[in-house]
C-alpha cells in the first residue's frame, strides 16, 4: 500500500497509457475513492475534491483520460473514440487501485463520461457504492434552451468534428472546451449527441442490456441548473439502472450558496463544497441522500 500522501502513478491500456495521481490521507486510510474524469478536464481538475476525501480519511485516485492532458498527445491517439476511455481506462485505473489498496472499502465518483462508463458496468468489480456527478443521457435535442441547444449542436456536430478531422485532434483548448481531445472521441460523441437515447441508441454499444446488469448501489447526483444534464436528462440515465433502482439527489444554487452550478460545479472549488459532505457520507456510510 502506498504511504505518500501525493504521488504519481502510471497505467497502462490497450491504446496507451493512463497517468494519474494519488492523495493519502495523514494516517492510514478508511477506504479508497476512484475519480473518474468528465471528457476534456484535466486530472488537476479534481485536486480540491480529492483533498476533501483525504481529510475524511479516504485516499484518492485521480487520472487523465489516455489521449488528454498528461496521458499523451491527443494526435498521437486520434482513434481513439469515447468507448474506449469507459471500456479501456475506467477498468484500469480500478483495477490497479484494487492491487494498492487490497482489503480497503472501494467507491468511484464519476463525473459525466466518468459516470456512463459505470452506468454501462465498467469499473465496478470490488465496488461498494458509486456516485454519478452530472452524467445523464447526453442528447443535444434534450437540451431545454433553444439557444444552448443550438450552441452545442453546432459544437458537436460541426465544429469539433470538422476541426478533429482536419487536424487530426480536438483543439479543446482553444475552443475554451476543456483540455485537447483524440479526434475519434469528438466524432463519435458528435454522433452519439444526434440520437435521442445518446449511445443507447448505439447497436453497437449493448447499453442498455449492460446498464441493466448493473446491481451496485448508486446514487446520481446532479444541479437544477445544469443546461446539458438537466434533472429530466439524469433521470433518463438513472432510469437505465433498472436492477440497482438507483437514488436521485438534485443540488440548486440557493441551497450552495452561490449564483451557479452548471455542468461542472458540483466537484469545483468554491461552487459544489457544500454538496461534498452530503456525497462523501452516502459513499462511506451509506447515509441516504
Amino acid at each position: 500500500m502506498r504511504t505518500n500522501t501525493d504521488a504519481a502513478f502510471a497505467v497502462e491500456v490497450p491504446r496507451g497509457r493512463v497517468v494519474g495521481r494519488v492523495r493519502m490521507p495523514e494516517s492510514a486510510p478508511s477506504g479508497v475513492v476512484v475519480i473518474h474524469p468528465a471528457t476534456a478536464t484535466p486530472e488537476r481538475f479534481y485536486a480540491a475534491f480529492a483533498g476533501y476525501a483525504t481529510s475524511r480519511g479516504l485516499a484518492a485516485v485521480t487520472y487523465d483520460l489516455h489521449g488528454t492532458g498528461a496521458s499523451g498527445d491527443p494526435r498521437e491517439h486520434r482513434g481513439t473514440r469515447m468507448r474506449d476511455w469507459m471500456s479501456e481506462d475506467v477498468p484500469a485505473v480500478a483495477a490497479w487501485t484494487r492491487e494498492q489498496f487490497p482489503g480497503l472499502p472501494l467507491s468511484a465518483v464519476g463525473h459525466s463520461i466518468g459516470g456512463h462508463a459505470m452506468v454501462l458496468g465498467y469499473g465496478l468489480e470490488g465496488v461498494s457504492r458509486f456516485a454519478t456527478v452530472a452524467s445523464h443521457v447526453a442528447s443535444t435535442r434534450r437540451i431545454a434552451s433553444l439557444g444552448e441547444r443550438m450552441r452545442v449542436a453546432a459544437i458537436l456536430n460541426v465544429v469539433g468534428p470538422g476541426l478533429s478531422r482536419a487536424l487530426g485532434y480536438m483543439p479543446g483548448r482553444r475552443l475554451g472546451l476543456g483540455e485537447d481531445m483524440p479526434a475519434a472521441a469528438m466524432i463519435e460523441w458528435g454522433r452519439w449527441s444526434r440520437h435521442d437515447g445518446y449511445f443507447f441508441d448505439d447497436p453497437t454499444m449493448g447499453a442498455a442490456e449492460a446498464a441493466a446488469r448493473v446491481t451496485v448501489p448508486a446514487l446520481m447526483v446532479g444541479a437544477s441548473d445544469d443546461p446539458w444534464a438537466s434533472p429530466r436528462q439524469v433521470d433518463a440515465l438513472a432510469a437505465r439502472l433498472e436492477s440497482a433502482a438507483p437514488e436521485r439527489r438534485t443540488f440548486t444554487p440557493d441551497e450552495l450558496g452561490v449564483a451557479k452550478v452548471g455542468h461542472h460545479g458540483l466537484l469545483r472549488r468554491g461552487v459544489g463544497e457544500r454538496a461534498w459532505p452530503e456525497l462523501l457520507d452516502w459513499l462511506t456510510d451509506g447515509r441516504p441522500a
